[in-house]
């Protein structure tokens, strides 16, 4: 039996006391001494003992004062941390000790520096005297870009903390910030202090500078409070607080202008979501975002949660499940009211619901027979906005309760499967006022019967000598609804759906309760795949469809009647066959016109990274046609980019340019743009760039981009990575894999 060494570490025993008693492993070219007493070693020694490792070219160990006196090329590492000195003493169970003139790395933001002295004051514990950190590269005895300084350095790795005393951040040989004390990140773990500020420069609020500050309240809760001012509109507190119960979580934001300027009053924006669990197993959120006032989102046109920045939801509801997960009713009741914001112009909005009462569920019945149901009891009633003018159709309150049924009985083999379906739209109002009827309640069945079916082909395929797998997937679906008078009640909650792949086959071309489209009419598509034979992955896509209309559908969203016996054609591909090339199409053709009624095409080249170029095109006839383009590439990059994991690696320099431009050719004009360039030093990331985006038909705010990312450490200036990223597809970050900053420096 031969003893095979194992260079790699496992993970030591976080008791301390266990710890002390793991055996300590010592081997050298040479071995001398008394076993108990004390232990010289010679010629490339390594002395192993709960995670900690140190190398030297001599070593003496005392066993009985438990001392290692390590001279010679000595290298220490334990908890990420790796010592180079001449000479290194230790007390290998208690990892106290010292080092001397020593150079150190820190695995988790892979930076370093140099030292007059290190002491160990435990595994996950040193202090540095007269030191230096940065995560810049020192090879060649080049001076590092950025570089702190401070008289004391307290570094601890459990705690994912590093103090500064004394500290001097250099830049580029300047110093530019000079405190008695910072602290800063060595992992992810969080820890209250000041945040580096951010800095944003728009048209519409001029120069603002934000000092946020980080409260660490308690391991499930934590606050951010952001004061800020601004040279147009004045001072701003921003915060965010967050919280994380057994029974409950969420976040809270708030942001005031005690008086905005520019506005000449109180401004303020809030938000919440909350979601939590009350005893017997009900559950209960809300969701709510106000604002005070309709300018605010062209003002602040980024500083929202909601997707439609100009109707802000107010959502609180409750609910508890019954029975188990195959046959489940759900018990829920809701309120919803909207905030619309008629500046600058005046906008339509959906009703409030005021109440809202449910029961629904789904489950399976003997013989495979599969059923759905839902009935809800709502209170309706118009946006208190007075802006908000009704159609004089549209009663202005009402109450309605519905009733939705399925059944159906699928069956489905290998190729092939069918599935008839028997639906239930059933509705009772009252209101307020008249409807067009003259009268005040109303009630409608309707019934519909649908058979959908489809089948799978495949077969295997060779195309650019790359063995593949082609698949030809036909689907019908044929729907009949019976005709049932339905303008004299009031549509609540109904609109058109959105003509696409995914609503063409359904049996209802209206969402909500209110309208259900009459239909005789056979839906045929066709879709062909081709497959990698060996990953499965999709390499193209071809899909067809297009309905067939046996009678006139009466019920439609403009009252006329659908005479044309058949629908628009719908078309889609995509395919990445020719990488780095992915291309994507959907159109919409309209026979009796001859002509598109919609098209979005987009190209995307990616034949590296950091490197991406997207090209969309977006036409829907007598409404908008559009280009955009959008980008990162390099403008220079010599001798191309670093190892992916080493962020001291030798580099030099490079420049890329990102943007993304939306061109709307109706206005022939540019409706939103962002243009910049980034700067990437290896040890530090420049980003610079503008955004200008419409506001109005006339109105637009203009922003500059500015930040600094000192690898490692810090970050400072505008988020632009978060705007790069929503507006540039396939955007990856310059330090990606190269320890980027973990988070901000905190000065105290």
């Amino acid at each position: 039996m031969v003893l095979q060494p194992v260079p790699a570490l496992h993970p030591a025993p976080s008791d301390a006391a266990t710890r002390r008693q793991l055996p300590i492993y010592l081997r050298a070219d040479e071995l001398g001494g008394r076993i108990g007493a004390e232990l010289e070693a010679t010629g490339k020694t390594e002395l192993r003992h709960a995670g900690i490792v140190i190398r030297a070219d001599e070593l003496r160990y005392d066993q009985a004062e438990d001392l290692a006196v390590a001279q010679g090329h000595v290298r220490i590492s334990f908890q990420g941390t790796v010592v180079r000195s001449p000479e290194v003493q230790l007390q290998v169970q208690r990892a106290e000790g010292f080092a001397l003139t020593p150079d150190y790395e820190i695995a988790q933001t892979g930076g370093g520096g140099t030292a007059e002295r290190v002491d160990f004051l435990g595994e996950s514990r040193a202090r540095v005297t007269r030191a230096d950190y940065t995560t810049c590269s020192r090879e060649g005895g080049q001076t590092p870009d950025w570089l702190i300084t401070a008289d004391t350095l307290h570094l601890d790795t459990e705690s994912g903390i590093g103090v500064a005393e004394g500290a001097k951040l250099h830049f580029f040989g300047w110093p530019v910030l000079v405190l008695p004390q910072m602290s800063f990140p060595l992992n992810d773990q969080r820890k209250s202090g000041w945040l580096a500020p951010t800095t944003t420069l728009t048209t519409r609020s001029g120069l603002t500078l934000a000092v946020p500050y980080y409260w660490d309240i308690a391991p499930n809760r934590d606050a951010t409070l952001t004061p800020a001012v601004s040279t147009r509109r004045g001072f701003e507190i921003d915060s965010e607080f967050r919280y994380l119960e057994p029974s409950f979580a969420g976040a809270a934001n708030l942001a005031l202008l005690p008086y905005d300027h520019v506005a000449d009053r109180t401004r303020w924006w809030a938000t919440l979501g909350h979601e939590g669990r009350l005893p017997g197993e009900m559950r209960y959120s809300v969701a709510a975002e106000r604002v005070s006032d309709d300018q605010w989102w062209t003002d602040f046109p980024r500083r929202h949660v909601s997707l439609t920045p100009r109707l802000l939801p107010l959502v609180a509801q409750a609910e508890r499940d019954f029975g188990d997960p195959d046959d489940r009713l759900r018990l829920y009741a809701r309120t919803q009211r909207w905030q619309v914001l008629q500046a600058p112009n005046v906008m339509d909005a959906p009703f409030d619901r005021s109440a809202q009462f449910g029961l629904s569920g789904q489950g399976t019945l003997a013989a495979g027979l599969q059923y759905a149901i839902e009935t809800e009891a709502n209170r309706f009633q118009l946006p208190s906005d007075p802006g908000y003018v009704a159609p004089q159709t549209t009663p202005s309150d009402g109450l309605r309760m519905h009733l939705l049924g399925r059944i159906s009985r699928p069956w489905r083999e290998p190729g092939w499967w069918i599935t008839p379906n028997l639906l239930l739209n059933a509705a009772a109002y009252n209101t307020d006022e008249p409807m067009s009827n003259g009268r005040t309640t109303g009630s409608r069945v309707i019934p519909t019967a649908s058979l959908g079916a489809g089948m799978e082909f495949e077969r295997p395929a060779d195309f650019f000598g790359r063995a593949l797998l082609q698949t030809l997937e036909p689907r019908l679906l044929y729907v009949y609804t019976p005709h049932v008078a339905q303008l004299q009640y009031p549509k609540f909650d109904s609109a058109i759906k959105d003509y696409s792949f995914a609503s063409i086959f359904s049996e209802n071309a209206f969402s909500g309760i209110d309208r259900v489209s009459d239909s005789n009419a056979l839906t045929a598509g066709l879709t062909t795949r081709l497959l990698d034979a060996a990953t499965g992955a999709e390499l193209l896509q071809l899909g067809i469809v297009q309905r067939y209309l046996f009678t006139d559908q009466r019920i439609t969203d403009t009252g006329v009647p659908d005479q044309r016996g058949y629908s628009d054609v719908l078309l889609r591909g995509s395919t990445n066959l020719l990488q780095p090339l992915n291309l994507e199409a959907y159109l919409r053709w309209s026979p009796s016109g001859n002509e598109f009624e919609r098209a979005i095409v987009g190209l995307q080249y990616a034949p590296a990274p950091f490197r991406v170029l997207n090209l969309t095109y977006r036409y829907a006839r007598d409404v908008t046609s559009q280009y955009e383009l959008s980008w990162q590439w390099p403008l220079y990059e010599p001798g191309g980019r670093r190892p992916a994991r080493n962020a001291n690696a030798s580099c030099r320099s490079a420049w890329y340019t990102v943007g993304r431009i939306n061109y709307n050719n109706n206005d022939s004009r540019v409706t939103d743009s962002i243009v910049g360039v980034e700067y990437d030093a290896g040890c530090w990331t420049a980003r610079l760039g503008a955004s200008r985006w419409s506001t109005g038909v006339n109105q637009t705010n203009t922003q500059l981009i500015f930040q600094l990312e000192l690898n490692g450490l810090s970050r400072a200036g505008t988020n632009a990575m978060t705007v790069l990223r929503e507006n540039i597809p396939g955007y990856r970050l310059l330090n990606e894999g190269r320890n980027p900053s973990p988070g901000s420096a905190f000065y105290d």
